[in-house]
């Protein structure tokens, strides 16, 4: 006896049942739909591209987590991000492309890391941009955080917090401590803190060789809560780094009140780090208020050198990134995402005459709404079951009665009640 193949999906890569399949696509589509309200244009790059290009902005643990193709004279690995993609197409066309360039990303990228629970190997990230060429102001930031703030509006899942931080408020005080070498592993540590703690991190901080009067300035201005901005302020930190992080931190608040984003969406936090080596300055986490267990649901910030791997000239850019497919977990195990089906589609045509009911089906789809169409010589009550099953609105019924008197019944699945219209009407 043949021995069967497995079927189950490889470790890591997801795949869903059809109703988490349609709530997933619903996600998207949200998502999608509010990029695009804001004049955001999308922006497909290869799922493929070369090794040197992924290793040019990202840290040494990146190469690890490649997935690379074998026996292929070009160097090829899977997309481990957006971002980086990115930097190569603005430095490979920019001579056509025109600035500030506004784009957006919802498509599927690759790391070989261990899978845990909502955290895969593949997975959709939902990616939105501005970049500038020259000079990008800092209304950017307050108009990808407004975008940001209005996707979870739109996504109903209960309220949320962006917290907001500068990169460059650390690094000069680091500087400032004559820290500046280690600034990368500091900055890891304490992008960790509000998950291990303040003792936790300065033991880590210890085994950099951080004194403990330097760990504890760095752990103050991280712990900072309250009107931030003032509290920075009084801080009196006079490193050149530092005070152009605090005067663009006073900008955004600025920006962010012209733009109209609610005071209660968002809020300043010098815990936020960020791990990734290429941000430059604002950086930022968002997190659902009655959740926080579920870590952060989106991250971003601005980055002025990352096409510098690819090009001479200055393309700086600030951006943001949704992990749908983690977040979308997060959700569904929180309970945040409804029990109902999505309907398959809108309406659904019954009818034994296949090519009336296709008639009366197309008639319909041209008015906009998605049909399906039971056309086989099955019994009413299963077809019904099967609008039920799909979560259908209305049922369109062709009958022997209705073709006969050039009806048709449409039923409201959800009240019950059905009328007797002209098929006219429709065709």
């Amino acid at each position: 006896m043949n021995k069967k193949i497995k079927t189950s999906a490889v470790s890591g890569f997801p795949e869903y049942l059809p109703a988490d399949q349609l709530l997933l696509d619903q996600l998207k589509q949200t998502v999608t739909a509010t990029y695009r309200s804001f004049g955001f244009i999308p922006l497909d790059t290869p799922v493929l591209e070369r090794r040197e290009v992924l290793l040019a902005k990202a840290g040494g643990e990146t190469e690890h987590q490649l997935y690379f193709l074998e026996n292929n004279s070009d160097n090829l690995a899977l997309r481990f991000d957006l971002t980086v993609p990115l930097a190569r197409y603005i430095s490979e066309y920019s001579g056509a492309l025109t600035f500030p360039f506004k784009r957006y990303q919802v498509a599927k990228v690759y790391r070989g890391e261990r899978p845990q629970k909502g955290r895969y190997r593949e997975f959709y990230q939902a990616d939105i941009d501005i970049i500038a060429e020259g000079v990008l102001p800092l209304s950017a930031e307050a108009e990808i955080i407004k975008v940001i703030a209005t996707v979870f509006e739109k996504l109903a899942i209960g309220s949320f917090t962006i917290k907001i931080s500068n990169r460059k408020l650390l690094s000069g005080l680091l500087a400032s401590l004559d820290l500046s070498a280690a600034a990368t592993e500091i900055l890891r540590i304490l992008d960790k803190l509000p998950k291990i703690g303040a003792e936790s991190c300065q033991a880590e901080l210890k085994k950099l060789g951080v004194d403990s009067l330097a760990s504890s300035q760095i752990l103050a201005l991280a712990s900072l809560n309250g009107d931030v901005l003032a509290g920075l302020e009084e801080l009196d930190i006079k490193h050149p780094d530092f005070v152009v992080g605090l005067g663009e931190l006073q900008e955004l608040a600025q920006c962010l009140s012209d733009y109209g984003v609610p005071a209660a969406n968002y809020s300043f936090d010098l815990s936020i780090a960020r791990g990734l080596d290429y941000y430059t300055g604002t950086v930022w986490e968002t997190f659902l208020d009655d959740y926080p267990e579920l870590g952060s649901i989106c991250s971003g910030g601005r980055y002025e050198n990352l096409v510098a791997g690819f090009s001479n000239r200055a393309f700086p850019g600030v951006g943001a990134s949704i992990g749908l497919s983690r977040l979308f977990y997060q959700l569904k195990t929180a309970g945040l995402l409804p029990e109902i089906t999505p309907p398959v589609a809108e309406a659904l045509v019954i009818s034994d005459d296949r090519q009336r009911g296709e008639q009366l089906a197309d008639s319909l789809r041209r008015r906009g709404l998605s049909v399906a169409g039971a056309y086989e010589s099955e019994k009413l009550k299963k077809k019904l079951a099967l609008a039920n099953h799909w979560s259908v609105k209305t049922v369109y019924l062709l009958g022997e009665e209705e073709l006969a008197a050039e009806e048709v019944s449409v039923k409201d699945m959800v009240s019950g009640e059905q009328k007797r219209q002209a098929l006219s009407e429709f065709i």
